[in-house]
């Protein structure tokens, strides 16, 4: 009997610590970006903020080669093994099918074999360098929810560049530098992801990781989303709420995983040794199997849904918001300046939606129609002084600036910037678990709910 009761309560805990340890990576979806609800008044909409749902983003994209003429096998050409220079069998012939490696093979269906790939030339003007831009553009802004995946055929280069740019190619920043040698390419001490911090987790650094010689099983390069990520959502990235907080109130940071499009420069082959075979030039090339990048359409947290028209991602506005990106108020819904939606607080965010002109709102509203609840609005009184802003008064500790005139503080903070802890005021001062007492009080009822339904006590 003692035996079936402890087995049932270590299978509830089980149960529980699962539950626990899942609960925060539910925080914050944003799937919905309003709710009806009930009140005295009758029915009025509940405004949330609102994202669509991340996807591969290789589906919507374009790419372009620079040099136009750097694929090869126009003229056809036979290239060789890197690892056995004699082993020269291989042919790239545009002409036939079986033997063309055109760059659409970059973003096709993995898993065939033989395997698809694009192809450059051969380094056969050494010692001119090979280069090659790959650009990928989407037309859209995007925010990467994920890392980005090249999987190469040949060996990963010597030396390549990842760049971005926010304003659909005008202008391009380095996202990181990739060489077998970072002092000696690009004049930078080689770093990894696990050297950055909180602090300085949007300095770009070289590494060295992703740039050996060719390996059958090392093809991969990586820029690591998730592992910048989890410096503010921990490890396994269940403190979401903390990413949130972050991206909502640092602008830098919320830019730095945001992109219009993608460059892959690459400056040098693999090579395998110290120095080119330039008796054996046609095993130096560059060939791409795979490049994966996921994210979700920016929408400013006004749209949960982001459609392909006319060859073009738009966000299907919410919010009395219109444009690409959900960027402006809709003709008539001018009541208040644009404001984009916040993260915060967890779990629902902050609309921001746009609100009625004055001179649009004539007679008052019909019963049938279901209104907006105008008190939660906060429509700022004009002239007055900023409390806090999202570049330099910030809202502290996760709080929400409010349009500027103030701040929304999660439970367990106040003041004028969320900068004081409440429990500062009680007589006994803060302990190590007053920030515990939700979760604290979640897992009781939920033990007592699941002990409950099993028929046991805690006596």
């Amino acid at each position: 009997m003692y035996l079936s009761r402890f087995l049932s309560l270590h299978a509830l805990w089980v149960t529980v610590s699962s539950v626990m340890q899942h609960y925060p990576s539910v925080w914050g979806h944003y799937d919905v970006c309003k709710t009806q609800i009930y009140t005295e008044e009758g029915k009025i909409w509940d405004y949330m903020a609102c994202q669509p749902e991340a996807r591969d983003m290789i589906k919507y994209v374009k790419v372009t080669l620079d040099p136009p003429d750097i694929t090869c096998g126009d003229p056809p050409e036979t290239f060789c093994a890197m690892g056995n220079p004699y082993m020269c069998n291989n042919e790239c012939d545009a002409s036939t099918q079986e033997l063309a490696h055109p760059p659409e093979l970059m973003f096709d269906l993995e898993g065939r074999h033989p395997s698809t790939f694009w192809q450059s030339t051969t380094w056969k003007d050494y010692p001119k360098p090979l280069h090659v831009n790959i650009t990928l553009s989407w037309n859209k802004t995007i925010e990467l929810t994920d890392n980005i995946v090249i999987t190469f055929e040949s060996g990963r280069p010597d030396q390549m560049i990842l760049e971005k740019s926010l304003d659909y190619g005008r202008t391009w920043q380095p996202y990181q530098y990739y060489a077998t040698d970072c002092l000696d390419a690009f004049h930078m001490d080689p770093k990894s992801v696990r050297d950055l911090s909180q602090h300085t987790v949007l300095e770009i650094i070289c590494t060295e990781e992703y740039s050996t010689g060719y390996m059958t099983n090392s093809k991969i390069i990586h820029f690591e989303i998730k592992d910048r990520f989890a410096f503010f959502a921990g490890p396994r990235l269940h403190n979401m709420a903390s990413l949130y907080g972050q991206l909502d109130t640092t602008k830098k940071l919320r830019d730095f995983f945001t992109i219009t499009d993608l460059r892959i420069r690459l400056l040098r082959p693999a090579t395998g040794e110290i120095y080119v075979d330039e008796q054996h030039l046609a095993r130096y090339f560059y060939a791409i199997s795979d490049i994966r990048v996921y994210g979700r359409c920016k929408c400013n947290l006004h749209a949960t849904g982001c459609k392909e028209e006319n060859k073009r991602l738009l966000c299907e506005c919410e919010h009395n918001t219109t444009g690409p990106d959900c960027g402006k108020c809709k003709k008539n819904y001018q009541g208040r300046p644009w404001s984009p939606g916040s993260y915060l607080p967890i779990p629902k965010g902050t609309a921001n939606i746009c609100i009625p002109s004055i001179s649009s709102i004539g007679n008052p509203p019909k019963f049938d129609r279901i209104w907006p609840n105008i008190s939660s609005l906060e429509v700022s009184k004009p002239n007055q002084a900023n409390v806090c802003d999202n570049e330099l008064l910030h809202c502290q500790n996760g709080g929400t600036c409010i349009n500027n005139v103030r701040c929304q503080c999660p439970p367990a903070y106040t003041g004028i910037l969320c900068e004081k802890l409440k429990c500062e005021r009680d007589p006994g001062g803060c302990s190590h678990s007053s920030g515990q007492g939700a979760i604290a009080h979640r897992l009781l009822l939920l033990l007592t709910a699941l002990l409950g339904a099993t028929g046991l006590c805690i006596c």
